[in-house]
């Protein structure tokens, strides 16, 4: 899959028409699930099963599970992630308690903030006439900002982790701004966490096209280093950046 795929093109301007005309109602676990996973799949998001809550456990029955109901089901989840249509659709009338993820790295990246600074920075980036691209909501206290891919360079040599880039295991650790990109994931809306009324919903949905994640993330790290009562280091941050 190829990272413009969210870029002004034709094909994007039309699938955006095509799915402002059939946004489907969101509602977790009723016959809006599936429309929504593949509204999501027709936006170009790889999408794979993922656990699901069972009770206030993970359905994966590990003790202590460190990420209840929001990892896949599979470990070849990467290569097993698709935007196949028919795919999908088996997945979700088979599995109908299953979450989704969504691969980041291959065609978007997602950058995930806490929630309140989250809503402010979207409230900044809006009212500053700035594309921002679809949105989701954790209702545990994560905002989700879907961008294009900074993509994989030609020379794997190229290309290195930073200190930014988050696996969801691993997201304690950055109480800021975790830049989900090439092996990493993120639930996909619809999606239910254990607990009473934790959801994972759009707050804008998959019909809006991909920004370049660099459009964003002034006003992003702003946000978040006021709501980690700190001040934002741009020199010093190693940006996850291709050579």
């Amino acid at each position: 899959m190829s990272a413009t795929f969210g870029g002004r093109t034709g094909r994007q301007g039309k699938l955006s028409q095509w799915l402002r005309g059939r946004r489907p109602k969101e509602a977790v676990g009723d016959g809006g699930r599936e429309d929504l996973l593949l509204a999501a799949a027709e936006a170009g998001l790889p999408l794979a099963p993922a656990a699901h809550p069972s009770g206030y456990m993970c359905s994966c029955d590990r003790v202590g599970c460190p990420t209840p109901a929001r990892h896949p089901v599979s470990f070849a989840w990467q290569s097993q992630s698709t935007t196949d249509r028919a795919q999908i659709e088996r997945w979700a009338r088979h599995q109908p308690q299953a979450n989704f993820i969504t691969a980041t790295g291959m065609v978007h990246d997602v950058l995930d903030v806490p929630l309140d600074a989250g809503r402010e920075a979207l409230q900044r980036l809006l009212a500053a006439g700035i594309e921002v691209g679809p949105v989701a909501e954790s209702t545990d206290g994560r905002l989700l900002f879907f961008t294009l891919t900074r993509g994989t360079p030609e020379d794997e040599d190229e290309w290195w982790p930073c200190e930014l880039d988050c696996h969801p295991e691993t997201m304690d650790e950055h109480p800021g701004l975790r830049w989900h990109c090439r092996g990493s994931y993120v639930l996909v809306p619809p999606a239910r966490l254990p607990g009473d009324d934790q959801i994972v919903h759009w707050v804008r949905g998959p019909e809006h096209p991909l920004p370049d994640p660099l459009s964003l993330l002034e006003v992003l790290t702003d946000s978040c280093a006021r709501y980690i009562g700190g001040e934002p280091d741009r020199a010093g941050t190693a940006w996850p950046l291709r050579h």
